[in-house]
């Protein structure tokens, strides 16, 4: 497969999963699926923006660069027809990096949130919510996940939409880091399918 190809290909796939990180940040505003009484009902790592900032509006870019390779009609420099493609490739190399860089903010993100759990309201404190958790404890322990008793099935709606926002995460790492090799062999090697007349 022609690395413009495959760079088109990429870009393909990263929209989606940009659309659904934000999805899901902007779901994460909305603690168990409830519109939220002030801000502080609503957990920290969510004002961070990991799933809008870093999966999402910054993995647009390379999207929209990758996508854009194919159709790359830069013919030629100083004699050499193949050039305008072999720098298209070379700049999406940057892109990509910028790409891994914003997902790798998200899961970074994510981990703390899922480590640190949701804030909830407990039995012991019903108006105000709180970090009832210590760190990661609650993971493999599902009965103290009965200790929050809202807003809504908070702890399954928290740990849901950010094990999405870590997943998506990493599939992005590695969909960038493959276009970092695409990138590489395009700027060397050329794109096979040349570039002027195609």
């Amino acid at each position: 497969m022609c690395s413009g190809n495959c760079a088109k290909c990429l870009g393909i796939t990263l929209i989606p999963l940009a659309i659904i990180c934000v999805l899901c940040n902007i779901l994460l505003f909305f603690p168990g699926g409830k519109v939220a009484d002030k801000s502080e009902d609503i957990t920290n790592e969510v004002f961070f923006l990991g799933g809008i900032l870093g999966s999402g509006v910054l993995m647009i870019f390379p999207a929209l660069v990758f996508l854009g390779l194919k159709n790359n009609d830069c013919c030629g420099c100083c004699g050499n027809e193949s050039c305008g493609k072999r720098f298209a490739m070379f700049s999406s190399i940057l892109f990509a990096a910028a790409g891994a860089a914003g997902a790798t903010y998200s899961v970074i993100i994510s981990c703390v949130a899922i480590n640190h759990g949701p804030k909830c309201f407990t039995l012991a404190n019903t108006t105000d919510t709180n970090y009832p958790f210590n760190e990661g404890d609650y993971l493999s322990n599902h009965t103290l996940w009965d200790v929050c008793t809202g807003p809504g099935d908070i702890v399954t709606w928290h740990l849901t939409l950010f094990c999405i926002l870590l997943i998506t995460g990493l599939v992005q790492i590695g969909l960038c880091a493959f276009q970092v090799i695409n990138g590489l062999i395009g700027t060397i090697c050329g794109d096979c399918c040349g570039c002027c007349g195609e």
